[in-house]
C-alpha cells in the first residue's frame, strides 16, 4: 500500500518532481481563473442582511403599502443670492424635463417645483396643478411665487430651502438601475448648463452606493497587482533572487485566483470586504518567508540542496502549518455572523489561506529545487547571525532578557495610557464616511443636508387595526404631535405626512386663509378631502403617504446625517413619546433605509462580540494543541492582546468610527497577529530541546527566526501600504490597521516574549514533545 501524500510528505514529493509540481499548480490555477470574467459587484446595503431578516421583510412591505421607490437621487441647485430669479428657474425647468427622459429614471415621479402637486380651490372645487406651472416673467409675479412657496410647509425644507437659496429635484430610479450610471448622465446634463452663479450637486444613497461599487472594482484591479509589485521588489532586496521572490508571489497569485475564481463559480458577488481578498492573501502568503529565511541558513550548513530544503521544512513546517490554521480559523469564524459580505469574506479568505498552506509545502520546495546554484550561494552568504539585522536583533534579545521587568513595565505604562480610548469607541456605519471629505459625493451630501431637510430617509409607519382608521382626526392629531416631537431632534431636518396634506387642503378650501391650516373636525370631512385630492393629483402623491385602506400612514423623516446614532436617537425619541403619550389605537413602527442602517449597525456589534469570542476560543485551542501546553498557549496571546488593546485604544482616542471593516478586523487580528508568537515559541522550544540554555535559546530565536518574523512584518505592511493611496476610506482604514497590527505584533513578540520567558524560564522542553523533529 502506497503512503498517503500528507503535508509532511509533500515536500519530499515536490522536491523529487519539481517541474511536475509547478505544471499541476499552473493547470489548476488556470481552471479557477477561467471563472473570473463572470465577476460582479454588489454594494447595496440592503443585501448586507439575509432576505428573510425582519428589517428587510418590513422594508419590502412598506415599499408595497405606500408605492415607494427603492432608490432616489437628489439633485440640488444652489444660488447664494436666491433661486427665485428667471434664469435659475428656467435652468430648473430644463433640468427636470431632461432628467425625466433619462434611461433608468421613473419619469412620471420626477419631482421638483415644476412637477410637484399644488392644491388650489376655484368656485368651491379642489384643483391640483404644478407648484410652478410656468416661470414668472415679471418681478411682481416672481415675488408672488416666492411668497406662495415659502408659505407652504410641504415645500419648505424639501423642495426649497428656508433661506430660498436652494431647490431640489427628486429622481426615483427604476428597479435594477445603477445609481452611478444615472448620476453620471445627470452630471453630463449639468455640465451643459451655463447659468451663471448656479451650483449643482448630486446626492443620495444609490449614488454613494453604486459609485463605491464601481470605485471598489477599479481599485481592486489596481491595488492587487501594485501590492504584488511592491512585495516583489522588497523580496528581491531581502533575498537577491527573483526566482525565489516570484515563488512567494506565485503562492499569493495562486491563492487569489483559486479563492476569487471559486467565489464567482458559486455565484457570489464581490462586496466591500471580498474586494480586498487579493491583498489579504498576498500579505498572508508572506508567511512563506519563514521557509526562505531558514532555508538560507540551512544552505550555509550543508552542500546538499534537497537536504537543506527538507531540513528547512522539518524545522519550520509545524509553525507554518499552525499559523495557517489559526489564520484560517480567524477568518472562518466570520461565517458565524449575520452580515452576508462578512460571511463570504471569511469563508473564501479562509479557503485561500489553506491554499497558501498547500503551496508552502509543494510549490515553494519545488521552486527551491530549480533555482540556479550560483543565485542561492550568493544569497545564502548574506545570512549571518553575526551581521546585519540578525546582529541587532540578537542585541534586542539580550536587552529583553537582561531587563525583563523594565521592558514589561514600560509596556504596561504604554498600554494604560492608550487603553483609556477603548471606552470612547463609537460603533457607527456611515457610507458617506467611506468617501474622503473632499470627494464630490461627500461635498454634495454636506451641502444638501445643510440647505434642505436631509438626504437620509426614515419612515415612521402609523398603523390602526380598522379600515379608514386614519381618517379619524384624533389619530391624525396624534401623528402631527409625533411629528413635532421628532422635529425637536437636531438631526431631523423635515417631516411630512398625510396630516400636512389634509391641513393644506383644508386651508385652500377655506379661502386659503393661513389660520385654517388645521385638521378638520370630523372623519367625514377628512375623507372628502382625501377623495377629492386623490382624484385630482398624481397617484403617487397620496399613495406615498397613506395606504389604500387608510389603515397605515407614512411619516417621512428626513435626517441630516447617515450616522446610525442619529437614527437611534430619533427612534428612541419615538418610543419614549408613545410610551409617555399612549396613542389612540395606533402603533408606530420605524422603517426605511435609515432604520435598516441602524439594524445593520447593531448586527455589526453583535457579530463582533460573537465572532471575537469564538475566534478567541478556537485560536487558543489550536495554540494549546500546537504547543501541547495551556501555559504556552496563553503566553503566546500576550503580544496579540497587547497589540489589539493599543490599536483599539487609538481608534477611540482618535474618534474613528468603529464600522464594519474595523469590526471584521477585530476578529481577524486574533488569527493573523498570533502568527509571530507561534513561530517564536515553537522555534525557541526546538532550540531548547537541542540542549541550549534559556538565555542562549532566546537570543538565537530573536536573531534567527526573529529575522523571518521581521521580514514577514515588513512584507505584510508593504502589501497593505498601497491601500493608503485609495480614494475610499475603508481601504485606507484596513491598510493602516493591518500595517500597525503586524508591526506591533512583531515588535511585541520579539521584545516581550523573551522578557516573559526570562522571568519564568522552562529549562527544557518535554522529552516527548517532538519539537526538534516535527515537520
Amino acid at each position: 500500500m502506497r503512503p498517503r501524500l500528507t503535508p509532511q510528505r509533500l515536500p519530499e514529493w515536490s522536491t523529487r518532481h519539481p517541474r511536475l509540481t509547478i505544471a499541476l499548480t499552473a493547470a489548476l490555477t488556470a481552471l479557477f481563473a477561467a471563472w473570473l470574467p463572470g465577476m460582479r459587484t454588489d454594494t447595496d446595503s440592503k443585501n448586507m442582511l439575509p432576505a428573510t431578516s425582519d428589517v428587510r421583510v418590513l422594508n419590502d412591505r412598506v415599499d408595497q403599502w405606500f408605492g415607494l421607490h427603492k432608490d432616489m437621487i437628489v439633485v440640488g441647485i444652489v444660488r447664494e443670492r436666491g433661486i427665485f430669479e428667471l434664469d435659475a428657474l428656467e435652468s430648473l425647468e430644463r433640468l427636470t424635463s431632461a432628467i425625466a427622459g433619462l434611461r433608468g429614471v421613473v419619469s412620471v415621479d420626477v419631482t421638483s417645483l415644476t412637477t410637484a402637486d399644488n392644491v388650489v380651490a376655484e368656485g368651491g372645487m379642489l384643483r391640483v396643478e404644478p407648484l410652478l406651472p410656468r416661470v414668472p416673467e415679471t418681478p411682481e409675479q416672481m415675488e408672488r411665487l416666492r411668497r406662495s412657496l415659502m408659505g407652504n410647509p410641504m415645500v419648505v425644507g424639501r423642495l426649497v430651502s428656508e433661506d430660498g437659496t436652494t431647490t431640489a429635484v427628486y429622481v426615483p430610479l427604476e428597479r435594477g438601475a445603477n445609481g452611478k450610471v444615472v448620476a453620471d448622465q445627470i452630471r453630463d446634463l449639468l455640465a451643459r448648463e451655463r447659468t451663471a452663479g448656479l451650483q449643482y450637486f448630486v446626492a443620495g444613497d444609490p449614488v454613494a452606493r453604486d459609485t463605491f461599487g464601481a470605485e471598489m472594482f477599479r481599485q481592486m484591479a489596481v491595488f492587487a497587482p501594485l501590492a504584488g509589485f511592491v512585495m516583489l521588489i522588497a523580496l528581491h532586496f531581502m533575498f537577491r533572487s527573483f526566482a525565489l521572490s516570484l515563488s512567494i508571489m506565485a503562492v499569493a497569485m495562486v491563492a487569489s485566483s483559486w479563492s476569487m475564481g471559486l467565489l464567482v463559480a458559486v455565484g457570489q458577488p464581490v462586496h466591500i470586504m471580498s474586494s480586498m481578498m487579493p491583498v489579504f492573501l498576498m500579505a498572508i502568503a508572506t508567511d512563506s518567508i519563514h521557509i526562505f529565511n531558514e532555508f538560507y541558513f540551512r544552505l550555509r550548513e550543508t552542500s546538499d540542496r534537497r537536504q537543506a530544503v527538507l531540513e528547512t521544512m522539518e524545522a519550520v513546517g509545524a509553525p507554518v502549518r499552525y499559523t495557517a490554521l489559526t489564520t484560517a480559523a480567524g477568518f472562518g469564524v466570520l461565517a458565524l455572523g449575520g452580515i452576508i459580505p462578512v460571511r463570504v469574506f471569511g469563508l473564501f479568505v479562509g479557503f485561500g489561506t489553506m491554499v497558501i498552506r498547500l503551496m508552502s509545502f509543494s510549490l515553494v520546495p519545488a521552486v527551491m529545487m530549480i533555482v540556479p546554484d550560483r543565485t542561492l550561494e550568493t544569497a545564502s552568504r548574506r545570512e549571518d547571525l553575526q551581521a546585519g539585522a540578525s546582529r541587532w536583533l540578537g542585541a534586542l534579545g539580550r536587552l529583553s532578557i537582561r531587563h525583563p521587568l523594565a521592558v514589561l513595565a514600560a509596556g504596561a505604562v504604554l498600554l494604560a495610557m492608550v487603553a483609556t480610548g477603548i471606552p470612547r469607541i463609537r460603533i457607527n456605519n456611515n457610507m458617506i464616511h467611506w468617501f474622503k471629505p473632499q470627494s464630490p459625493i461627500a461635498v454634495a451630501d454636506r451641502v444638501m443636508n445643510a440647505k434642505l431637510g436631509g438626504t437620509s430617509l426614515l419612515h415612521l409607519v402609523a398603523s390602526t387595526p380598522e379600515a379608514e382608521g386614519l381618517k379619524d382626526p384624533a389619530r391624525l392629531a396624534y401623528v402631527e404631535a409625533l411629528q413635532r416631537e421628532v422635529e425637536t431632534d437636531e438631526d431631523v431636518g423635515k417631516t411630512v405626512s398625510v396630516v400636512d396634506l389634509v391641513k393644506r387642503v383644508n386651508r385652500v378650501m377655506q379661502e386659503d386663509r393661513p389660520e385654517q391650516e388645521v385638521l378638520p373636525a370630523t372623519r367625514e370631512i377628512v375623507g372628502q378631502y382625501l377623495f377629492l385630492f386623490g382624484m385630482a393629483a398624481k397617484p403617487a402623491t397620496l399613495e406615498n403617504l397613506l395606504d389604500a385602506e387608510s389603515r397605515r400612514a407614512n411619516v417621512w423623516v428626513q435626517l441630516k446625517s447617515w450616522d446610525a446614532g442619529a437614527v437611534e436617537r430619533v427612534v428612541g425619541r419615538v418610543e419614549a413619546y408613545t410610551k409617555s403619550h399612549p396613542p389612540p389605537a395606533l402603533t408606530v413602527q420605524p422603517a426605511g433605509i435609515a432604520y435598516f442602517n441602524l439594524v445593520w449597525n447593531h448586527e455589526v456589534l453583535k457579530d463582533m462580540v460573537r465572532t471575537f469570542l469564538v475566534a478567541l476560543v478556537v485560536v487558543l485551542a489550536i495554540l494549546v494543541v500546537s504547543f501541547r501546553s495551556l501555559a504556552w498557549g496563553l503566553l503566546s496571546f500576550v503580544p496579540l492582546l497587547f497589540t489589539i488593546a493599543l490599536i483599539y485604544g487609538a481608534v477611540g482616542l482618535l474618534g474613528k468610527d468603529f464600522d464594519m471593516p474595523i469590526s471584521v478586523l477585530s476578529t481577524l487580528s486574533l488569527g493573523m497577529a498570533v502568527d509571530f508568537p507561534i513561530h517564536f515559541i515553537r522555534r525557541y522550544r526546538q532550540r531548547l530541546a537541542e540542549g541550549q540554555s534559556v538565555a542562549d535559546a532566546l537570543v538565537w530565536t530573536v536573531a534567527r527566526p526573529g529575522k523571518g518574523i521581521l521580514r514577514n512584518a515588513v512584507l505584510f505592511s508593504l502589501a497593505f501600504a498601497v491601500m493608503l493611496a485609495s480614494s475610499l476610506t475603508p481601504y485606507i482604514t484596513v491598510g493602516l490597521f493591518i500595517m500597525t497590527m503586524m508591526t506591533l505584533s512583531a515588535v511585541f513578540t520579539l521584545l516581550y516574549l523573551p522578557a516573559l520567558v526570562a522571568l519564568r524560564p522552562v529549562r527544557r522542553a518535554p522529552a516527548n514533545a517532538g519539537f526538534a523533529k516535527e515537520g
